[in-house]
């Protein structure tokens, strides 16, 4: 039978039912190809190297690590805050029976579904609850299943959880929100379509009492997370998806807290500056890779990690060196993170910069499920928007 709808169409590529509806790189691509997570060097890839980290605890940096991915990590770091902290609850839809991206797997089986429990299907309802909750005293870590539909829980974020402690009119601990995270796992993986594949975070950074948080590595996750819900400030938490199992790496074992609003020098350079943040840090290292090869220059790479309150004084200090800077994100690029970044490099180091801020992100359309992979920033625009500056 397919044999004879072949012959109708002149082959399968031409049968409507079995063409392909994305696209791949083909097999002598150069920059667009996949990210090879075994290899980048933005993974700790040993032990050795993880441990390493200047950031971490001593008792993190003297113990041992386990290979394991960004929800796995995301996992221990849940683990041990229900563990140490009674005050500690966990819940969303799903979370019960170890959520859709198994990050709070086997957690309500030691610790009781009185702290890890499922929530009716109800965004308003969910962040309702942990905002009573923290009022309270209690430490709540909600899941919104995914960033998309976070809406209807938009306005008890704003109006509530972000003004608690300003509307108690001082910052004793008698009335705020602190201790709150709103986890949500956010961005594209290649077919999520409409209501699959939304980065909203740059609708949070425009809100004063939030901290807004995007780990991009295994590593990363577990401190962050840690850190935010140690954190007497409410955080939005948003987690990679298509990071989940992707990014693998080594992990150390013991608790540790890694500093919130505070970027990372991921890699240093003397001619550009790129700043990114999430899963557009692995394009950027593939473009820079690139670049410097065959344009011998030098690229300094930076993780915001906190995209509000962002590390304004890392970003500058860097482009005050480069005199160049190129902003990344896979969020529209209409009012988002990149243009706050822009306009801040803009006004401190204007007199330091050999050419304009560039701005490399989504474009300002919705995400339909075809065209995905054409909407998210890939190695080639950021690969010539470094070509762009340098040759400014």
């Amino acid at each position: 039978m397919l044999r004879k709808v072949q012959r109708c169409y002149g082959g399968v590529a031409n049968i409507p039912s079995l063409r392909r509806g994305y696209a791949s790189h083909p097999p002598n691509a150069r920059l667009n190809t996949p990210t090879d997570y075994a290899t980048t060097p933005l993974l700790h890839h040993s032990a050795k190297s993880s441990l390493a980290n200047k950031e971490l605890s001593e008792e993190a940096r003297n113990g041992t690590t386990s290979r394991i991915n960004l929800f796995q990590a995301v996992n221990a770091a849940l683990s041990h805050a229900l563990r140490s902290d009674q005050r500690v609850l966990l819940f969303g839809e799903d979370v019960a029976f170890g959520g859709v991206f198994r990050c709070s797997m086997n957690l309500a089986t030691e610790f009781g579904d009185d702290r890890v429990f499922n929530t009716p299907l109800s965004e308003q309802g969910i962040m309702g609850f942990a905002i009573g909750a923290a009022m309270e005293g209690m430490r709540p870590v909600a899941e919104i299943q995914f960033a998309d539909y976070v809406f209807p829980a938009f306005d008890q974020i704003v109006n509530e959880a972000a003004k608690c402690r300003y509307r108690a009119g001082h910052n004793a601990d008698t009335m705020n929100c602190g201790g709150l995270v709103i986890r949500m796992p956010a961005g594209g993986v290649g077919h999520g379509g409409l209501y699959h594949t939304q980065s909203p975070e740059s609708l949070f950074t425009h809100v004063p009492g939030m901290r807004v948080v995007v780990p991009r590595s295994p590593v990363q996750a577990k401190g962050l997370l840690l850190a935010a819900i140690a954190s007497n400030d409410p955080v939005i938490f948003l987690e990679p998806k298509i990071l989940y199992r992707a990014a693998v790496e080594h992990v150390p074992a013991e608790p540790y807290t890694l500093p919130i609003s505070t970027a990372e020098v991921l890699k240093e350079g003397k001619d550009v500056t790129i700043v990114s943040y999430g899963t557009p840090l692995y394009t950027c290292q593939s473009a820079l890779a690139a670049a410097e090869k065959d344009f011998k220059c030098s690229v300094e790479l930076i993780d915001l990690r906190t995209v509000y309150p962002w590390d304004r004084q890392a970003v500058m200090a860097s482009v005050n060196k480069t005199g160049r800077c190129i902003v990344v994100h896979e969020s529209m690029v209409n009012a988002g993170i990149g243009a706050e970044v822009a306009a801040t490099v803009q006004e401190g180091c204007f007199l330091r910069l050999e050419a304009p801020v560039q701005r490399v992100g989504g474009w300002s359309t919705h995400s339909g499920l075809a065209y995905e992979k054409f909407n998210i920033p890939d190695v080639v625009r950021v690969y010539d928007a470094i070509r762009t500056a340098l040759e400014y």
